[in-house]
């Protein structure tokens, strides 16, 4: 395996995503060392003797080289994130901040001679489409969603520069297209964060009346942290793809009513109304990814239903919010 005896280094390792590849990395590759990265308000809460931790902003030239110098490999999993409370408010933040840190980072890993690297985007560079899409099928003649215009755009133009990287100087990298990633480290302030953390904290807060932002009938593609890292960490793991990309999600429609009936249903909360709020920020009604691909090249498929995704993360929750502020 590509993994055994490497120093990889982490992008965001403080973060929902990073902190499950975090994980991961550590129960299943045990000659495997960790550089992982933090900064500011994102102290580290993961320890362990495999996990060198350096402090660094990603939009700094100088901070990047420096971080990942000696390093074999890296997993790009920092991303200025937030739910549709926060992209409709704030769109230019997730442009700039985003392709700021991504193209100072792919600068670094060429000048410090890191040949691998894994870039975790999003599934918003997608055209508006019904059903579920296959990677091959992003129109890039057509604008992403009008929600997600900007960031969208950013993230095409950030695998544009990973495939000039991988023509122009040969170094191996595997973009991902991510469904909506949810689980323990999540961001669960409601103002901030993505609406499956943010249903749970209002389910354990036991909020009367119940009110969420939308529809009960939106449709979101969403994966279980704990699959999506698997997914991370088997693409690279095989050195035999040199450059691809993939979709990761679960492929399975989940409305925002299902969950909802499953956060009240593990917070033990049966509010005597429920007010869905469609004057609210919402952004679009439905998406999924076809994950063919992954299943196929990569072996790779989702272990955890949405539910007990739900209830683990419910689970987290409890045991972590005293002292988990995000």
């Amino acid at each position: 395996m590509y993994l055994n005896n490497k120093l990889v280094f982490l992008a965001g390792a403080t973060g929902l995503a990073g902190s499950s590849i975090l994980e991961y990395i550590l129960k299943n590759y045990p000659s495997t060392e960790i550089r992982a990265s933090y900064y500011k308000h994102t102290e580290p809460f993961i320890k362990h003797k495999r996990i060198d931790y350096v402090y660094g902003d990603l939009k700094s030239k100088e901070d990047c080289r420096k971080m990942v110098r000696g390093c074999d490999c890296a997993i790009m999993a920092a991303a200025y994130t937030g739910g549709a409370k926060m992209i409709t408010s704030s769109p230019w933040e997730y442009v700039s901040d985003n392709l700021i840190m991504n193209m100072q980072m792919l600068e670094a890993f060429y000048l410090e001679g890191v040949k691998r690297v894994v870039s975790i985007g999003t599934a918003v560079e997608y055209q508006e489409f019904e059903g579920h899409i296959k990677e091959d099928e992003l129109d890039w003649n057509r604008d992403p969603h009008p929600a997600y215009f900007g960031i969208g755009w950013g993230k095409r133009y950030i695998e544009k520069l990973c495939e000039f990287c991988h023509v122009k100087y040969g170094m191996e990298i595997i973009n991902v297209r991510l469904a909506n990633i949810f689980g323990p480290y999540a961001k669960f302030d409601p103002d901030t964060s993505n609406f499956i953390p943010a249903i749970i904290r209002k389910a354990m807060d036991k909020m009367e009346p119940f009110e969420i932002w939308g529809s009960p009938d939106v449709t979101r593609d969403v994966i279980y942290s704990e699959d999506f890292a698997r997914a991370i960490v088997m693409m690279m793991d095989d050195d035999k793809i040199k450059f691809d990309t993939f979709n990761i999600g679960s492929g399975v429609k989940t409305t925002v009513g299902d969950v909802v009936e499953w956060a009240l249903k593990y917070a033990v909360h049966k509010p005597k109304k429920i007010n869905y709020l469609t004057d609210k920020p919402t952004t679009i009604k439905f998406r999924a990814l076809d994950c063919s691909k992954a299943r196929e090249i990569l072996g790779w498929e989702p272990q955890y239903p949405i539910e007990e995704g739900v209830k683990k993360t419910t689970e987290w929750w409890i045991e972590n919010r005293s002292w988990w502020t995000k």
